[in-house]
């Protein structure tokens, strides 16, 4: 989708909790964080992320992960046009999952 960057799930870290350089950036419905999560990641449903960007720490990089890639490249359009960079996790959650990776699930602090 035209300059958005996007990683494979294979690509990362399985634990996002003590990573200084990256954030990675949830933008699921709290339902959904519920189900399943990555650990260590941000959690800002899409519509609340215009007034909560004061909660992304933009000093690292901004790794953003939805359901399957749609939610997390919406918001990356939006934040491109607003001259923040980040980088897309292709499949999402379900390529996060498929792939065997370890989630955390409940209502966690975020």
């Amino acid at each position: 989708m035209g300059d958005i960057e996007s990683v494979s799930v294979t690509e990362l870290p399985d634990d996002f909790t003590d990573d200084p350089t990256r954030i990675l950036l949830d933008v699921r419905e709290g339902y959904e964080w519920d189900e399943a999560h990555v650990r260590g990641a941000v959690h800002i449903p899409l519509g609340e992320v215009p007034g909560r960007i004061d909660e992304i720490d933009l000093d690292r990089d901004l790794l953003v992960v939805c359901r399957t890639s749609g939610r997390s490249y919406r918001i990356m359009e939006y934040l491109l046009n607003r001259g923040i960079d980040g980088t897309v996790v292709t499949g999402g959650m379900v390529a996060w999952i498929g792939a065997g990776k370890p989630v955390d699930t409940g209502d966690a602090t975020s």
